[in-house]
């Protein structure tokens, strides 16, 4: 089979899934059996085109132009491989988890959450394969609205008032920020392509320069840089499984490779490093890592605490490219697909929690562990990973980053990263303490989520620790992203 069949395939799969469950509405283990084959078909189709990638090959597909110099087209390079090749296989695992947490919780729609999740990875995988700004731009607006009824799912009052948030933001940023910076390049540069090396050089001013990068980093507010980060915790209304579509499949891990990619192959590192007025990326970024954590340790209530979690993880991202270091560049792309692992895996806990004891505050934890122990287990590991301890995959990509800040001989990076490592621990390791090792109430009663939940969140814990030990194919595309962007 052609790379372009695969492409077509990755791009197709995800719509004729989400129309054959919209199909199955009345027939719940058919539609939920479709979801899973969709799921398992997207995946198989991404990673046929990883041996090409690997071997230095960047297949592409262009569909239509739009306008002279504007096409729809599609290119799949190391950075997207990574992207499209963690949501894929993340909705296997989160449609296993959903079968068990919207079930054992009763939600209603149920048929509607699946389509809308399927919908939500075409658009994630149209972003993975974008081959120009353009094409980005149309699948980053169509991900923000394909999962606002994720987020409404409850269609309550906090529903309605969390997805008026939501999409307020997302769009704001995007269509005053994003769109004009996107216009503005293709003015300057004459080409909306993503380049090695960038496409920027040599075309404006350092002043506008710097305004772009302002425009490109603050216009993609699923980065949840602050203060554009409110979105973020105001969607924590939705269910555990679009928190996990949030967090950690698609969404802000969207908003970062955006970051990552228009640094690398719209601005490219080496004209950014010569720009004068670029530091401040750096400063914000790292100000949203330390006090991110610090709301996060404030936070009783356990989705708000990982969602805090998330916006300080996300922006370890942005800090490590900001950095302009191949090597800190490589710490931020493989940080993409360790946070996936290792967050998800925190919100499958506290779903599993949730579905089991019906609880949500960090306070009501003691001896929940007893009780739970394959779900506080999994918790554990994915607290390891977010605080950057081996034999969790977490170390190896903080590893890098912190290796970029002393190369750089960054002072700021380095206390940020020993400083917000230090924070992590104090906001997640109290939590397995007291699930383990303190008493549990004596109503206490309650056992294990339903199978479905569990084995999602033993297989994404598993996959944490996995890539500690053998992480050479994640790192090897992070490798080329460097070699074929710096």
């Amino acid at each position: 089979m052609s790379n372009s069949t695969l492409i077509i395939l990755a791009l197709t799969v995800p719509v004729v899934g989400a129309l054959l469950i919209a199909m199955s509405d009345r027939k719940p283990n058919q539609r939920d059996g479709i979801t899973l084959l969709t799921a398992g078909a997207l995946f198989a189709a991404v990673v046929a085109l990883l041996p090409s990638i690997l071997a230095g090959k960047r297949p592409g597909l262009s569909l239509i132009e739009v306008v002279p110099g504007i096409k729809l087209a599609f290119e799949v390079e190391p950075l997207g491989m990574m992207f499209a090749a963690i949501a894929s296989f993340l909705w296997i695992v989160n449609s296993i988890y959903s079968f068990g947490y919207m079930r054992g919780n009763k939600e209603a729609h149920q048929t509607r959450f699946y389509v809308y999740f399927a919908a939500s990875l075409w658009a994630a995988i149209g972003i993975a394969f974008s081959a120009n700004l353009f094409t980005l731009f149309v699948f980053y607006e169509i991900l923000t609205i394909l999962t606002y009824p994720l987020v409404t799912h409850h269609g309550d009052r906090n529903a309605v008032q969390g997805g008026r948030v939501y999409l307020g933001i997302l769009l704001t940023t995007s269509i005053a920020l994003l769109l004009p910076a996107i216009v503005l390049t293709a003015f300057v540069a004459g080409t909306l392509d993503f380049q090695v090396g960038g496409i920027l050089a040599g075309k404006v001013s350092p002043v506008l320069g710097g305004l772009l990068l302002f425009m490109f980093i603050y216009g993609t507010g699923k980065a949840a840089l602050m203060p554009m980060h409110k979105w973020l915790p105001a969607a924590m209304v939705a269910p555990t499984p679009v928190s996990a579509l949030l967090h950690a499949v698609a969404v802000v891990k969207a908003g970062v490779f955006v970051v990552v990619k228009v640094v690398i192959y719209i601005f490219g590192i080496d004209y950014l490093s010569n720009l004068a007025n670029t530091e401040w990326l750096l400063y914000i970024s790292g100000a949203t890592i330390v006090i991110a954590s610090i709301i996060a340790l404030r936070s009783d209530n356990l989705k708000r605490r990982l969602a805090y979690s998330t916006i300080s993880q996300l922006s370890y991202v942005i800090m490590a490219t900001a950095i302009l270091l191949p090597i800190s560049a490589v710490g931020a792309a493989l940080h993409i697909v360790v946070h996936a692992f290792g967050k998800i895996t925190l919100f499958f806990a506290a779903g599993s929690i949730y579905t089991a004891a019906h609880k949500t505050k960090v306070s009501q934890l003691d001896g929940i562990g007893r009780r739970m122990p394959w779900t506080m287990g999994a918790f554990a590991i994915g607290a390891l990973s977010m605080i950057g301890v081996p034999p969790t995959a977490g170390f190896v990509s903080k590893w890098f980053i912190l290796q970029g800040a002393m190369q750089a001989e960054s002072v700021f990076a380095f206390v940020v990263i020993v400083l917000s490592t230090l924070l992590n621990a104090a906001y997640f390791l109290p939590i397995v303490y007291a699930a383990f090792f303190r008493k549990a109430p004596a109503e206490t009663k309650h056992g294990e989520a339903p199978l479905p939940i569990v084995i999602a969140l033993a297989a994404t814990a598993g996959g944490t620790i996995a890539l500690f030990f053998f992480p050479d194919v994640a790192l090897q595309l992070a490798r080329d992203v460097v070699r074929s962007g710096g």
